[in-house]
């Protein structure tokens, strides 16, 4: 059987084989704004089933999902459940958790221990599950990139990129980096700090999204988990085979 795992975020396309529980290889595409090309999609594989997540823009979910019914013989689409695989979401109306922060804690689970996963991608995305797999709930900011593109839009003699962390910079684009990563940082730090207060354990950090590389040398504890969203993508469709017998 060739089935095969499709995340489609905000702002990167990534896709991988389905192995087993987890995912294969990941291969990851900038899209933007909706700017796929056809041609680009036109190359993606085939195969049996696709199982696809997706936060993007109608639009371009709804194009990448024609693409995909063409070339596999079945598309599944993921959605939040209440309850799955061993995690319980907190959300009152749990169909407005994102499904990408539900699926990191479909994969996450498996730890069976307290765990704080950290997204960096358009959002800044923070979510405490505790050892027995119930998620105590979260916070959603802005990351990085979208503080310095804001600051651009607003002050265009701000540069929206460049610059390198320092705890007290002397350059302008050095202290807008390091600034915004370092907000980012120190939610993730305050957030860690009040989930061992309220489990009375240090959950263990985990980060994963496209953001996430300037955030790692500030957060020596956390263990980056690139394919944490296809991983719980890779678990959310063998529960769904399993249910469907």
């Amino acid at each position: 059987m060739s089935d095969w795992l499709f995340d489609l975020g905000n702002s990167r396309f990534k896709f991988a084989p389905l192995h087993d529980t987890r995912a294969g290889s990941v291969q990851a595409w900038a899209h933007g704004a909706e700017t796929m090309t056809a041609s680009a999609l036109e190359a993606l594989p085939q195969g049996d089933t696709a199982w696809v997540a997706s936060v993007a823009a109608p639009a371009l979910t709804d194009e990448v999902m024609r693409v995909l019914r063409a070339r596999f013989a079945q598309v599944k689409m993921a959605r939040t459940l209440p309850q799955c695989a061993g995690v319980t979401v907190a959300y009152a109306t749990p169909e407005k958790f994102g499904v990408d922060r539900f699926l990191v804690l479909l994969a996450a689970v498996e730890s069976h221990q307290p765990v704080l996963v950290v997204g960096v991608g358009t959002a800044l995305t923070i979510d405490l599950m505790d050892g027995d797999g119930l998620h105590r709930g979260g916070r959603i900011g802005a990351s990085p990139t979208v503080m310095r593109e804001a600051l651009h839009a607003r002050a265009v003699q701000l540069p929206a990129t460049g610059g390198d962390y320092a705890e007290f910079a002397n350059d302008t684009a050095d202290a807008l980096a390091s600034g915004c990563d370092g907000a980012a940082v120190a939610l993730v730090e305050r957030s860690l700090r009040q989930a061992s207060e309220l489990l009375g354990a240090v959950p263990q950090l985990l980060v994963h999204g496209g953001g996430a590389a300037p955030l790692l040398p500030l957060l020596p504890q956390a263990e980056h988990r690139p394919a944490l969203v296809l991983d719980g993508l890779a678990r959310w469709a063998v529960h769904h085979r399993i249910a469907e017998r």
